[in-house]
């Protein structure tokens, strides 16, 4: 905690570091590893790649190039920062050690805000695949007992929170891996009443980019949000062991892995299967597998689904509480927050971030065309804000850390700082292009709300800081 005014950004530069975390280190190297792999791949992937093929077709494919290179560049800049500075706030942290009090307070808010309200839609979506396989409970029903069976997941130590994302991490990797080998079996035709496909899908209905590059623009639009969540894990890595040597292995290993994922298995379906055959709202894998000879193939991916919903859930009540607890600890969130159990585990901060969750899922089931449809659009930019203070922050603290620490950067940016200005100029083009999509504007608009009430609210709070020490003088 920092009551101290002279701790403030105006006083002098945030020191590099703070101290050993108080939380438990229960999480190991392998649920680091799988949380890094599960928890960007969710029903984003599994059900919202179709609404992208349905804009560019084939050229989908360099969509997922375009948005996860953006991806992977934000997580090496996050990995080369964790790596030297681990912290349970991450990049809230690093945005106030490199611009000052306000920046990490407001990320911080920012994130912990887009968090619980996803948390909502991804309960209300587990829910609803649930209530139809037992119609006998209510949807509600299913919301409340999955927000229960993750609170005590979470209340509990942290390796039960790692364990339960291993596993369920595990389950969406293996899908993807077994879904990539039948494909790739099906394309060259070795599979039972199959013949090559060839590239007949990729070149014809308007060839490889039906609507030109305006559609691969609009692609990117409709998937570089898929890849939000990559961030938990360098929040989860202050948990761990050797958080500086397990971040760094984290993220070298995942972030090539999942641009593989993602751009691999669509390959494989706008191949397999034409593009104008895909509807939005209906997951292309389910297409596939169907086109292949997979029995029961809308159950198996509704299961995947559901289990990649369970995760993500899991995954952001774990990210939330943490980040609010590390806002307590900073002096810029309640600190009543700051109680730690035996384990380690910051129950309030995790009781404070559910309860959040459980008001944004009751106006997602009662409100969901109009309060919870503007809660959404308020959070549907912010992951580039946070994107884009990830980017700053690392441009501001590199320089720093190679006069002050260089023995800790481990993990380092490639091509500093030509990549992290290409990185932070794709994001303000991706936000100028959200402006002129009639679809999307409303997001941008309502994120750029948010953000600025959080601004507001951090600058009086500067304010007040520089006033204190008068008033004490006085």
């Amino acid at each position: 905690m920092r009551d101290d005014p002279s701790s403030s950004p105006v006083s002098g530069p945030e020191p590099l570091s703070h101290g050993p975390e108080p939380l438990s280190h229960g999480l190991k190297q392998r649920h680091l590893t799988m949380l890094g792999l599960g928890g960007v791949i969710g029903a984003g992937l599994f059900v919202g790649s179709g609404a992208g093929i349905a804009v560019a077709g084939p050229g989908i494919v360099v969509s997922y190039l375009i948005a996860g290179t953006l991806a992977m560049l934000v997580m090496r800049m996050l990995g080369e920062m964790s790596a030297a500075m681990p912290a349970s706030g991450a990049f809230s942290v690093h945005a106030e050690r490199a611009l000052g009090r306000w920046a990490g307070f407001s990320v911080g808010w920012l994130y912990w805000f887009l968090l619980v309200v996803v948390l909502a839609v991804e309960a209300t979506g587990a829910a609803r695949i649930a209530h139809g396989w037992v119609p006998g409970v209510p949807q509600w029903g299913w919301v409340l007992l999955f927000m229960v069976v993750f609170t005590l997941a979470n209340l509990a130590a942290v390796k039960n929170f790692g364990e339960f994302e291993f596993w369920f991490a595990a389950l969406k990797v293996g899908a993807i891996v077994l879904f990539l080998v039948l494909g790739l079996l099906a394309i060259v035709g070795w599979l039972p009443d199959t013949d090559p496909v060839g590239l007949a899908n990729l070149t014809g209905q308007g060839g490889f980019l039906p609507n030109g590059w305006s559609g691969v623009v609009s692609g990117v639009l409709v998937v570089v949000f898929a890849f939000g969540g990559l961030e938990i894990v360098t929040i989860a890595a202050a948990e761990s062991d050797d958080p500086a040597r397990n971040v760094a292995r984290a993220v070298r290993s995942t972030v090539w892995r999942i641009l593989f994922f993602y751009v691999g298995s669509v390959l494989v379906i706008v191949t397999l299967l034409p593009w104008t055959s895909m509807e939005p709202g209906e997951s292309p894998y389910v297409a596939v597998l169907d086109a292949i000879g997979v029995p029961g193939a809308g159950q198996i991916m509704n299961v995947v689904v559901f289990v990649a919903l369970l995760s993500a859930l899991n995954a952001n009540l774990y990210g939330s509480s943490r980040m609010v607890f590390s806002l307590a600890e900073r002096g810029e969130a309640p600190k009543g927050l700051l109680r730690i159990s035996r384990g380690g585990v910051p129950r309030r901060a995790v009781l404070a971030s559910v309860a959040f969750g459980f008001v944004s899922v009751l106006l997602n089931l009662r409100w969901p065309d109009s309060v919870f449809l503007y809660m959404l659009n308020a959070v549907g930019a912010v992951l580039l804000f946070v994107w884009a203070l990830i980017a700053v922050s690392q441009l501001r603290l590199r320089r720093r850390i190679e006069r002050e620490a260089p023995e800790t950067l481990t993990l380092r940016m490639w091509c500093f700082p030509w990549l992290t200005w290409v990185a932070l100029a794709a994001m303000g083009a991706v936000l100028v292009l959200m402006l002129t999509d009639e679809a999307a504007r409303p997001q941008v608009l309502w994120s750029a709300a948010a953000t600025g009430a959080v601004l507001l609210v951090a600058w009086v709070r500067e304010l007040r800081t520089k006033r204190e020490p008068r008033t004490k003088r006085n």
